[in-house]
């Protein structure tokens, strides 16, 4: 596969506090990465090295490719400009000898309707949308994204999602996106950085979490004392849910489960299976680490 970021032992200090410690990770051509981590593990700070816009202590980073875009922490703008005015100054600064492409990027992010408006009117979805935009200027292979789906709305959500994918798939862009809504980011990922700590506890591709992730078996049985009674004896993790209803831990198929709770008497009324989600996956890996 082809690499566009490798990451190689990245450590970082803030006086006495190790923010990050001995980073190494890879990112591949066309994967969208779901970088995963709780507040203050070092997630904003990596993206800010990424970008550039802080230096690391030691270590190094090599991209390999020709333009990076992003969008680190809250997209910065001139509220008094319309977006169409927004994207002009940023193609100045950008030392752009001309305004085209202006339209062609709003299209894109779905801005084309509201380009005379002020940002100052933006809801939180659509200065997301024109920070999107202004990532995608220099037509990126590779974009970083910090929390960008923080204060969406439901249908901001799925907007954004659509868009990241149709950039992934008919762009060919690669993604690196921070994301505390970890169910959504499920519905993206390609790939995963787990982080805790300022240290990478796990990379994974999606299947490999899928295989990862633990199913539970829940039932629902006539008679709980008998069932809890005969789990115990054969030593399988549980719990309590409510009355009547367990959730079983351990590995056993179905098949064996019912049939050992009713050779006891006990009838299973209900039985189906439910996996493990990444935020829960996340939370067991923490737990493993303590």
């Amino acid at each position: 596969m082809i690499k566009v970021v490798e990451v190689n032992n990245i450590c970082k200090r803030y006086g006495k506090c190790n923010v990050l410690s001995d980073v190494s990770f890879q990112i591949q051509k066309g994967s969208i990465c779901g970088f995963v981590g709780k507040n203050g593990a070092g997630k904003t700070t990596m993206l800010r090295i990424l970008t550039g816009l802080q230096k690391a202590d030691s270590g190094e980073y090599n991209t390999f490719i020709d333009n990076l875009g992003a969008i680190v922490e809250t997209p910065a703008f001139y509220p008094e400009m319309t977006a169409e005015e927004n994207m002009r100054q940023l193609f100045r600064i950008k030392g752009r000898c001309s305004f085209d492409g202006i339209e062609e990027l709003l299209n894109t992010v779905g801005l084309e309707h509201v380009k005379e408006k002020k940002v100052k009117d933006f809801s939180l979805g659509m200065k997301q949308k024109l920070g999107l935009a202004m990532a995608l200027e220099g037509e990126p292979e590779f974009i970083i994204l910090d929390e960008p789906m923080n204060g969406l709305d439901p249908q901001g959500i799925i907007l954004l999602r659509k868009l990241i994918l149709n950039l992934n798939r008919e762009k060919g862009i690669t993604f690196l996106i921070s994301s505390h809504m970890l169910e959504e980011l499920t519905k993206v990922a390609t790939h995963y950085i787990f982080i805790d700590k300022g240290c990478i506890i796990r990379q994974m591709t999606a299947e490999e979490l899928e295989q990862e992730c633990k199913r539970t078996l829940c039932i629902t049985v006539s008679d709980q004392a008998v069932a809890e009674e005969t789990l115990q004896k054969r030593q399988i993790t549980y719990d309590v849910m409510q009355p009547y209803k367990l959730n079983i831990h351990s590995k056993i198929t179905i098949t064996d489960l019912v049939i050992a709770l009713k050779e006891q008497g006990c009838e299973v009324l209900r039985c189906y299976e439910q996996d493990e989600n990444l935020e829960e996956f996340f939370v067991s890996m923490l737990e493993e680490r303590v």
